[in-house]
């Protein structure tokens, strides 16, 4: 239960705080584009078992692979795509931090 409360909180909870911290003028937009960066996990629906909770999803999904998190690090560079490298940044950030309780 604290794996998942921990797991999730940092995925929906952790991501609007850094919203309200560093984006007080426009942290709701800023949150919920946070929020989207989780359509990454549609890499999990092609693996097989499509879930397993002993499996770490760093560099085994596509979207989650070291190359993937390469390209998000250099979107940081893009202005205006940089709230979206964050959010992506910090959701495998998440999933790494999950890749320790298995």
């Amino acid at each position: 239960m604290l794996r998942f409360l921990t797991h999730y909180g940092m995925h929906f909870l952790v991501p609007g705080v850094i919203a309200y911290l560093f984006f007080k003028n426009n942290w709701k937009k800023v949150w919920l584009l946070f929020i989207l960066t989780m359509l990454v996990d549609l890499d999990h629906l092609i693996a097989t078992p499509l879930f397993d909770a002993t499996r770490c999803s760093i560099n085994f999904h596509p979207l989650h692979s070291y190359y993937a998190i390469g390209l998000y690090l250099l979107l940081l560079f893009v202005p205006k795509l940089r709230i979206l490298a964050i959010g992506l940044l910090f959701h495998m950030f998440t999933d790494f931090i999950d890749c320790f309780w298995i």
